[in-house]
């Protein structure tokens, strides 16, 4: 199963934090993807949830374990011509990232072909059958997961 950490955070929300590029790599050092949200503003990168907050580099943006969700057209652009894995969605349902994988909006119904964002807030199920997780409480589905 894929486990992906919600923008650098594992056991929990930590808005001061999420999407720092320190809090990203601290996830990916434990074994985990990351999802990040980009921005791109005058052909620059940046993450950050709600805007543009911290610069990253195309690098960065274009490793194996990192999942950026395109914030704006900018980089939806961007991220395809640096051939990254990214996704686009706001209130869909679903969306299909560059990579083929379905990626379920929170509280929709799934499949074995999913991945799953933030179950924790809509279930209370303990196990589900997906493709994989993306949570801010990965680290309790790894711990649930090799139990």
């Amino acid at each position: 199963m894929i486990l992906i950490s919600h923008r650098g955070n594992i056991l929990g929300p930590d808005k001061k934090l999420e999407n720092k590029i320190s809090h990203l790599n601290k996830a990916i050092n434990q074994g985990f993807d990351v999802e990040v949200d980009v921005w791109c503003l005058k052909g620059l990168a940046y993450l950050g949830h709600d805007k543009p907050k911290f610069r990253v580099s195309k690098k960065f943006l274009k490793r194996k374990n990192v999942w950026c969700h395109a914030k704006n057209l900018e980089a939806l652009i961007f991220l395809k011509k640096i051939k990254a894995h990214f996704f686009w969605h706001e209130n869909d349902q679903y969306t299909i990232t560059s990579k083929g994988f379905i990626w379920a909006y929170p509280g929709r119904k799934i499949s074995k072909d999913c991945i799953v964002v933030l179950p924790e807030i809509f279930s209370n199920k303990k196990k589900f059958v997906c493709k994989g997780i993306c949570s801010d409480y990965i680290f309790k589905y790894r711990k649930f997961l090799n139990d």
